[in-house]
Parts: C-alpha cells; sequence; structure tokens
C-alpha cells in the first residue's frame, strides 16, 4: 500500500551506508586512523541541559531526560513554517531521499536536535520533530513507518504507550500526537548490537513518553481508527490511507486494519464520510472497478471487487455501505502464509454485518467519556 516510495528512500539510505563504509576502508587501507568516538563532557548536564531558541520547541522538548539532556553547546535546527530555514533544505541538509516521502503526507514544519550523556558516554539520542498541515497526513505518515508496507505480524517494533501512538524498536522510537510525529534515534558507537538495544528500550520510552504528554494537539485517534474494530486485530497492526484508500481513486481517507483469527488472516477497512450521499459517492467509485459485482440477495447495500497491486495476488474486498459508513473485508497479502487462509465470501459477509450493526449501535449509544476515548486506550 503506497511502500514503493519507503522502499526507494530505504535503499537511497541504505547506498548512503555502504559510501561511508567504503571511505572508512578507504581511510584503514591507506594507514589512516579511525575518526575518533566523540563523547560527550562527564558533567555535561549538571546546568539542565540546553536552551532552545525555538519558541514552539521549547513547549515541548524537555531539557533533560534520565542522563541525558539537550546539547548545552548546539540548538535546534528548523525548517519550515515560522523556522530558520526554508522545508526545501530540509530535503538537502535531512531527509535526503526520504523527503518526498514527508511531503507527500504534507509536512510543514521540521525540528532537529540531539541529547546527550550527562555521564560522558559517547551515547547520542537525535529527535526529529515533523509538524504536519492536517492530523490526517501526521497519522498516515506515523503509521507508515511502523508498518512501511510490510507484514505486521512479523514487524521489528512494538507498541509504546506515548502520545496518541507509539512504537519502539532497537534504537529507535516513534510517537504520534495530533499533527506531529516525533522519530527518536538512539546511537552509542561503543556498544554492541544488544547492548544498543537495551540501551535504547531504557532511553528511548522515558523521552517518548515526555514528548508524547507535551507535543500540540489532541492524542485521541482518528475516527476512522477508532471505528475500526480491536477485536483481532494485530498488535499495530493498522495503515491510514489519508488519501485514498486501498489505492483506488477517488475513494478518499479511510483506515486499514491488520487481522489474525487462527490460521486466518484478512485486512478490515472503515471509511467515515460527512452524510449518506457522499458515502454513496464512494460506494459508486468501487462498483465502478473493472470486474466489480454489486452485493446481490444480502441486505447489505454493497459491492465485491478484486484488486491486485503489480505482480502480486489479486485480493479479493467485500465493501458494504450502512448510512455515511463504508466498511470492507479483504484478503490480506502481506506474507505467503498470510495468503494460505483467506476468508470466505460468507466469512466477510458475516464480519460487515457485525462490524455496521456494532458501529451503528455505537454511534446512538451514550457517550460515557470524550469521543475517542475508548480506543484511545487500544493499540493502534
Amino acid at each position: 500500500m503506497r511502500a514503493s516510495l519507503l522502499r526507494t528512500a530505504a535503499a537511497a539510505l541504505a547506498a548512503l551506508g555502504l559510501v561511508a563504509c567504503s571511505r572508512s576502508e578507504q581511510r584503514l587501507e591507506q594507514g589512516e586512523a579511525p575518526p575518533p568516538v566523540a563523547s560527550s563532557t562527564p558533567g555535561a548536564c549538571s546546568g539542565g541541559g540546553g536552551q532552545l531558541s525555538d519558541e514552539e520547541a521549547r513547549g515541548y522538548m524537555p531539557r533533560v531526560s534520565g542522563d541525558y539532556c539537550l546539547d548545552p553547546n548546539g540548538d535546534a535546527r528548523t525548517f519550515g513554517q515560522g523556522a530558520k530555514n526554508s522545508l526545501d533544505e530540509v530535503c538537502t541538509q535531512l531527509f535526503d531521499g526520504e523527503c518526498e516521502v514527508y511531503k507527500a503526507f504534507g509536512l510543514s514544519r521540521v525540528v532537529t536536535l540531539r541529547y546527550v550523556d550527562g555521564t560522558g558516554s559517547p551515547g547520542e539520542i537525535s529527535v526529529n520533530v515533523s509538524r504536519f498541515s492536517r492530523k490526517e497526513g501526521a497519522y498516515g505518515f506515523f503509521t507508515k513507518r511502523v508498518v512501511a508496507g510490510g507484514d505486521p505480524a512479523e514487524a521489528s517494533v512494538r507498541p509504546l504507550e506515548a502520545g496518541g501512538a507509539g512504537a519502539l524498536g532497537a534504537g529507535v522510537a516513534y510517537v504520534w500526537r495530533g499533527e506531529y510525529v516525533a522519530e527518536l534515534r538512539y546511537n552509542n558507537e561503543r556498544e554492541s548490537p544488544d547492548q544498543l538495544r537495551a540501551s535504547s528500550e531504557r532511553l528511548l520510552p522515558e523521552l517518548g513518553k515526555a514528548l508524547g504528554e507535551k507535543l500540540p494537539g489532541s492524542p485521541a485517534p482518528l475516527a476512522a481508527v477508532a471505528a475500526l474494530p480491536s477485536a483481532e486485530r494485530l498488535p499495530l497492526g493498522l495503515d491510514y490511507e489519508a488519501r485514498d484508500a486501498l489505492e483506488v481513486s477517488g475513494a478518499g481517507p479511510g483506515a486499514l486494519g491488520y487481522y489474525r483469527s487462527g490460521d486466518q488472516r484478512y485486512l478490515g477497512l472503515v471509511m467515515l464520510r460527512s452524510d449518506e450521499d457522499a458515502a454513496k459517492d464512494v460506494l459508486r467509485v468501487f462498483k465502478k472497478l473493472p470486474g466489480a459485482k454489486p452485493l446481490e440477495g444480502q441486505p447489505l447495500e454493497g459491492v465485491r471487487f478484486t484488486l491486485q497491486d503489480g505482480e502480486g495476488p489479486k485480493r479479493e474486498w467485500v465493501l458494504a455501505r450502512k448510512g455515511s459508513v463504508l466498511c470492507a473485508v479483504g484478503d490480506d497479502d502481506s506474507s505467503a502464509s498470510a495468503q494460505q487462509h483467506p476468508l470466505s465470501l460468507a466469512d466477510k459477509l458475516g464480519k460487515l454485518t457485525s462490524w455496521l450493526a456494532g458501529l451503528e449501535a455505537g454511534a446512538s449509544a451514550p457517550k460515557a467519556g470524550p469521543p475517542g476515548a475508548a480506543a484511545a486506550s487500544a493499540t493502534p
């Protein structure tokens, strides 16, 4: 699902890494000493950490997190709206080949800075905080970072309770809240991979949670995300399409969930529209797909269709509408094992009937708290 941009970016970053390695090897072959490992000065955080000149960043960046603090000898670099540098400069100075990925989700501002270890080790935490023009774009970018077009069942990250949604991996953490996504990366050149993993699991959650509490905007999930059933959904098995769900032109945004029931894997989609007429327009878009067939002899108004991503297998979908809500259930092609046990048509129709009935009941029930509060506690 729109993973080609991310795969291209990953390849570009890998290529940059290979160039860096080859230069290091050249230095060794020529008898040159390797560059020294940079360390902070013991007691670097005794003054409470560095001071940020950017007013917006000061509002959400903690000066101290555990033994780490904002680099007292550096300041944040800012790009985009109200920043010292233009958004175009972030492409050449920070994101390189990934810049178009960020821009595709409506990137408007970036703050980048680093934390150093007050005990004097070479450990550091780099933080990029990206602000997007809309919370839908921010959440879409967050899910692309976490799922990245792969199989959530084999994800290298796990849920992190921070902000509205978070994920933690080896040396990396992601936090989403409102229009913001924070990316945290820990590095220490003196640590082995296992040591780095252990250190990042100790350091990043604390900083990620502090950021998640202070970033502007509501931590409540998007309406379509809150409406997506949580039962049988994989941890972090969620992909928000901020433009066109399932990459069908004209479909509009939607929340896509990855599910597992025993040996069976399947996908679920929820699209919420402003009114019934708008939902009917979306249904007509899917009815126009090649080979699409309307549901006949069913109490649901909907359509069956198949989609294929390049040379991949065909995925059968069933989509139904009730009022201004559209739900769909489809085959999961994220891995070979996911393709071996597809749901039958009867199973898909059964889940759609249950989902739509549940959403209708939830919409008419009295609210016990703020909208989305229950879903906010569920794994995104």
